[in-house]
């Protein structure tokens, strides 16, 4: 069946009935204000939220915007802000500060509101949230409106087929239905599918309208490992083919760097950084997002001269492809002049400053490796643990200045218990903050300070 048929746009609804808005607009204000400079599916401008009686921002100037066919994830830990913010795209909360457009319209700032049935925004929740009288079909359709179709109330028979409307939308909900493997279940019951089975339908039924716009709040954590790696590789497949933008919330860094086009990183409300897969892994804008994108462990560093001693030894900035090491302090977060090796500056003193260390930026030396002069490498760990990774072992260690995490080749084989020094990796690329200052070990023939 072709698929093109099915990219709807978003169908806007007059302003809201002057009986339900105290305030109701004017012709030139009505609250649906179109921006002509924009193609994005969603803008969010400087939202501002929080809860009533809350002392804290659960969301602080956050800008966000999400362009056609993208999916974007939303990540960072629990209580970051992620589901507020697909509450208020959808219109289950009014931003205190703030808009928030949906195809360069205006659908929502402070004292308007356009209400969630308006929007043309599909939800996919993390508890599926299925009507368990209504089967599999019933389900599907229960946002449809079919010509003629009496409005409001669930109908379970869904859009009537004897009107043209309504038969182009039975036929969207059966090829919804097969595209996503529920063919052949349309007569069952929630309570009759399983749990990968009942989140497809919940998706099914999301997408049924037709909206250019689908929110995912953590559709996948409530599945067993193998469905939920089996449907999130499906999930942009999916949005693909019906043509449709979606934001996925998560706490999973994994998840969303395997399947996202963009990954929008929040801490306490704030954006952190918004980037691709790749961008977020090589140059992360913030230690926070080092530490909760990619596993980073934080290391007291103190400058030597244009080195910087650490626990574990010496580093020197490192310049990127087509690019050269700026001064610390010198630029903004990720972005940076490096022109030339830094000078001694603001962060030049003897004061600690914070490098952030990637479980691949370390490495174990072997037992019968001299230590090299001035390494500063002088402390034994002991291996605590270790994960299979596949293709590598992960090794928790027990280090003086905390525990650290080891990426290592499966050819590096140490038992629980064992003892062995801790080095920085040739080839790793640790990184100085607040800069995102990129790094390097120093070459092991090369003259270090001498301490004192």
């Amino acid at each position: 069946m072709e698929c093109s048929v099915w990219r709807h746009p978003i169908t806007f609804a007059t302003p809201p009935d002057p009986n339900l808005d105290p305030n109701p607009a004017g012709p030139a204000d009505s609250g649906l204000r179109s921006r002509t400079d924009s193609c994005a599916r969603v803008a969010l401008r400087q939202i501002w939220h929080r809860f009533a009686d809350a002392a804290a921002w659960t969301l602080q100037g956050l800008d966000l915007e999400l362009g056609p066919g993208e999916l974007v994830g939303l990540l960072g830990p629990s209580g970051c802000g992620k589901t507020t913010l697909l509450r208020l795209i959808a219109g289950f909360e009014s931003p205190e500060h703030g808009e928030i457009e949906l195809d360069g319209r205006t659908v929502a700032r402070p004292g308007r509101i356009l209400p969630p049935e308006r929007r043309g925004v599909g939800m996919v929740f993390q508890d599926y949230a299925l009507f368990p009288h209504l089967d599999a079909w019933a389900n599907t359709c229960f946002g449809l409106r079919g010509e003629g179709h009496p409005s409001g109330g669930p109908w379970a028979g869904g859009p009537r087929a004897g009107s043209p409307r309504g038969g182009e939308e039975r036929a969207r909900a059966a090829w919804l239905l097969e595209l996503l493997g529920l063919g052949g279940l349309e007569h069952r019951y929630p309570h009759e599918l399983s749990g990968g089975q009942r989140q497809r339908l919940a998706l099914a039924r999301a997408l049924a309208p037709g909206p250019a716009v689908v929110l995912l709040d953590e559709p996948f954590s409530n599945l067993d490992v193998e469905v939920r790696l089996r449907l999130r590789s499906e999930l942009p497949e999916v949005l693909a083919r019906c043509g449709t933008s979606a934001l996925l919330v998560t706490h999973d860094p994994e998840e969303a760097l395997a399947i996202c086009d963009r990954v929008a990183v929040l801490h306490q409300g704030m954006l952190q950084q918004c980037a691709t897969p790749l961008d977020l892994v090589q140059r992360p804008a913030t230690a926070f997002v080092a530490r909760f994108v990619l596993g980073a462990l934080p290391l007291p560093a103190r400058w030597r001269g244009d080195q910087l001693e650490t626990a574990l030894g010496w580093l020197e900035t490192a310049p990127m492809a087509g690019e050269t090491p700026m001064a610390p302090g010198s630029g903004s977060p990720g972005r940076a002049d490096r022109s030339h090796p830094a000078e001694p500056g603001d962060q030049r003193g003897d004061h600690e400053l914070q490098v952030l260390l990637r479980p691949t930026d370390l490495s174990f030396a072997p037992k019968a490796e001299p230590q090299a002069p001035g390494d500063g490498a002088d402390d034994e760990v002991e291996v605590l643990g270790r994960e299979f990774l596949g293709r590598d072992w992960l090794y928790l260690v027990q280090h003086r200045l905390g525990r650290l995490r080891v990426r290592q080749p499966l050819s590096v084989q140490l038992a629980r218990g064992e003892r062995r020094r801790l080095r920085l990796a040739s080839d790793g690329e640790p990184l100085l903050y607040p800069d995102a200052l990129p790094l390097r070990p120093c070459d092991p023939g090369a003259s270090v300070p001498i301490r004192g």
